[in-house]
C-alpha cells in the first residue's frame, strides 16, 4: 500500500511562517536594526522613506529599529509566560481532575482561588516594589497568574476521561497513575493544551504593551508598547503622523494572527472532524481506493475502474 499525504492547511502555513518571522526578528533584531532606536537624528517626524523604512519620531529617531529592537521583549515575556502558564495548569489540572477525594478538592481549590486574582494590578505593583524588575518579573507574574482558566478546563476533561473505558482498562491492567495520565490521558487532551498556550501567550503580550502604553516603569526600555506610548503621548494622530502608531498595531495585530491560524492548525490535527488535511489515500490490491482518518472507519471511494457492485463488496 502506499500513502499519499496533502499538505498542511494555508492557514496552518501562513501562521507557522509569521511566527517564524517573529522568531527571527526577536532574536536578531538588534543586529538587523539599521540605526541605535534611541538615537536622535535632524529628521524629525519624517514620512517612511528610503532611508527610514517606518519613518521617524519628533525626536528623529528611527521607528523601524525601534520595532525590530522591540519585538525580543514581547515575544520573550508572552512565549515565557506561557510555557510556565500552561506547565501549571496542566499539573494542577490533570491532578485535581484525576485524583479524587480531599487532593483533588484541594487542588481545585486553589484553582478557583487563582481565577480571581488580577494579574494587572499585582503586575503594577511588582514593578513599581521591585526595582528594574524587567521583563522576566512580568514573564513570571503572568506565567503564575495565569493559569487557572486553563486548570479549569482540563480538570473538567479529565474528569470524563478517567470514566472512559481504555482508562478503566489500564487501572485493571495494574498499570501506575503516572503511565495513565502520560500516556492515556494527556494525549487527549492536547487541543485544550494548546488551545490554553497560545491564549496565554496572547494574553501575556497584550499586558505587556497595555502596560508599556500606559507608561508603567520596569518594563524594557522598547516594545511595541512603548512605541505606541510615545506616539500618543506627542499626539501622533492629530498631527497626522500615521507611521509613527500604524507599523506597531499592524505587528501586535500580525502576532495575534498568527498564533490564531496555529491554534486552528493543531485543532483540525487532533480533531479529526476538523481536519481537512491529515487525509490518506491507500491503494488496496484489487485495485480499490481507500480513503483513510484517523479516528474513522475507512471509506470506500469510487474509483472509475471499479463498478458500484464491487464497491459495495
Amino acid at each position: 500500500m502506499r500513502l499519499r499525504f496533502r499538505m498542511p492547511s494555508l492557514k496552518v502555513t501562513v501562521g507557522l511562517v509569521l511566527l517564524i518571522v517573529f522568531t527571527f526578528v526577536a532574536f536578531f533584531g538588534d543586529a538587523l536594526a539599521p540605526f541605535d532606536p534611541s538615537k536622535r537624528s535632524k529628521d524629525i517626524l519624517q514620512a517612511p522613506s528610503g532611508k527610514h523604512w517606518f519613518g521617524t519620531t519628533h525626536l528623529g529617531q528611527d521607528i523601524f529599529s525601534q520595532i525590530l529592537v522591540g519585538t525580543r521583549s514581547v515575544m520573550f515575556v508572552g512565549f515565557s509566560a506561557g510555557i510556565l502558564a500552561t506547565l501549571i495548569a496542566v499539573v494542577i489540572g490533570v491532578a485535581s481532575g484525576y485524583l479524587s477525594g480531599l487532593p483533588g478538592e484541594s487542588l481545585s481549590t486553589i484553582s478557583n482561588v487563582f481565577i480571581v486574582i488580577p494579574a494587572l494590578p499585582l503586575i503594577i505593583i511588582v514593578t513599581n516594589v521591585v526595582p528594574n524588575s524587567g521583563d522576566t518579573a512580568i514573564a513570571v507574574v503572568i506565567g503564575c497568574t495565569g493559569w487557572a482558566w486553563g486548570a479549569r478546563l482540563l480538570r473538567a476533561q479529565t474528569l470524563s476521561l478517567r470514566q472512559r473505558d481504555f482508562v478503566q482498562a489500564s487501572r485493571a491492567n495494574g498499570e501506575s497513575t503516572w503511565r495513565i495520565v502520560v500516556f492515556e490521558i494527556l494525549p487527549n487532551l492536547t487541543a485544550i493544551i494548546a488551545s490554553s498556550f497560545i491564549g496565554t501567550v496572547m494574553f501575556a503580550v497584550l499586558t505587556e504593551i497595555a502596560l508599556a502604553y500606559v507608561g508603567v516603569s520596569g518594563i524594557s526600555e522598547w516594545n511595541w508598547g512603548e512605541v505606541l506610548f510615545w506616539a500618543q503621548g506627542q499626539q501622533a494622530l492629530a498631527i497626522g503622523a500615521w507611521w509613527w502608531f500604524v507599523p506597531a498595531g499592524l505587528c501586535i495585530a500580525l502576532l495575534g494572527t498568527a498564533l490564531s491560524l496555529v491554534n486552528f492548525g493543531i485543532d483540525e490535527i487532533v480533531n479529526p472532524r476538523l481536519r481537512s488535511s491529515g487525509r490518506a489515500v491507500v491503494k488496496a490490491a484489487d485495485g480499490r481506493k481507500v480513503r483513510m482518518q484517523i479516528g474513522f472507519t475507512p471509506v470506500l471511494s469510487q474509483d472509475s475502474n471499479v463498478n458500484k457492485g464491487s464497491a459495495a463488496r
